[in-house]
């Protein structure tokens, strides 16, 4: 099976959908009968890529039903069928915003579905208001964080908060700051995919009970998994994209601008476009 498409996979599962219709094997073995020549004309990412903007919330244009025993099934038709049949459920907001997020904390703190539970001090589950218009999704903690149990509070989480407080003019505490990962990776080292993977649904329950305008990215592994894409940050940023029907505005991680002092400007526009989205939601 193609990586990419076992990967897209993958992520379906994490995002709720057990049930696999045949369709998807059909056109997956349609695409292995075809030549070799065939393939390599076949729409970039094929069915992959449909699979992974089912799984991101991408919407996508319903085709009719293609049939999947041609060797020309590898076409955009049955790709954009194939999407539509594994699209993931809708964004539902829970009835109690605050208790699930108490709970996603409470579950966090006794986590022990990966290896990054073993060297924790605290979990860092995430902060802010229930009714955040913007949500801010990170890497993970580092040593400050695993140190106080807060997201963002060492050198890179004071930057965040003068773009928090004095650029988009509100109080950190009126927004909602999560990480792709609720335990502090050995060395700040970027977490795995296994790691990212066991966190997911914790995040993915964070973002239904806040329910933001806009979510914001910070930097490439929670760009990557939210959007289900291995793209650079500097293809990514600069332009919306959508997560089950929220809009999603990647931008550089605060660590990076303390690195790199050129990014800080093309960051400020990525804000300017998160403040927009938010108040005109």
């Amino acid at each position: 099976m193609d990586p990419v498409l076992r990967r897209s996979l993958r992520s379906l599962a994490a995002a709720g959908v057990r049930r696999l219709p045949r369709a998807l094997f059909d056109v997956q073995a349609a695409r292995d009968r075809a030549p070799a020549a065939a393939r390599d004309r076949a729409p970039a990412g094929g069915a992959a890529a449909a699979a992974s903007a089912a799984a991101s919330g991408t919407p996508v244009e319903r085709a009719p039903v293609v049939n999947a025993g041609n060797e020309s099934s590898t076409s955009a038709g049955s790709a954009a069928h194939f999407a539509t049949v594994l699209e993931p459920r809708a964004l539902e907001r829970p009835s109690d915003p605050v208790a699930e997020l108490d709970a996603v904390a409470a579950e966090v703190s006794d986590c022990r579905a990966c290896t990054l539970c073993e060297g924790r001090h605290h979990t860092v589950p995430g902060e802010g208001s229930p009714n955040a218009r913007v949500m801010f999704i990170g890497e993970g903690p580092g040593a400050d964080e695993d140190r106080t149990g807060r997201p963002f509070v060492g050198r890179a989480g004071k930057l965040l908060d003068d773009i928090i407080t004095k650029g988009m003019r509100i109080a950190r505490e009126d927004v909602f700051i999560a990480n792709v990962v609720k335990c502090r990776p050995p060395n700040n080292r970027a977490p795995t995919a296994d790691e990212s993977a066991a966190c997911r649904g914790y995040l993915q329950r964070q973002i239904a009970a806040v329910s933001p305008a806009v979510i914001c990215t910070l930097g490439a592994t929670a760009t990557h998994l939210l959007l289900e894409t291995d793209s650079p940050m500097s293809r990514l940023r600069g332009r919306e994209h959508s997560w089950r029907g929220l809009p999603v505005i990647p931008t550089y991680h605060p660590a990076y601008l303390l690195r790199n002092e050129a990014a800080k400007r093309p960051t400020w526009e990525d804000i300017q476009r998160v403040m927009q989205r938010a108040n005109n939601a």
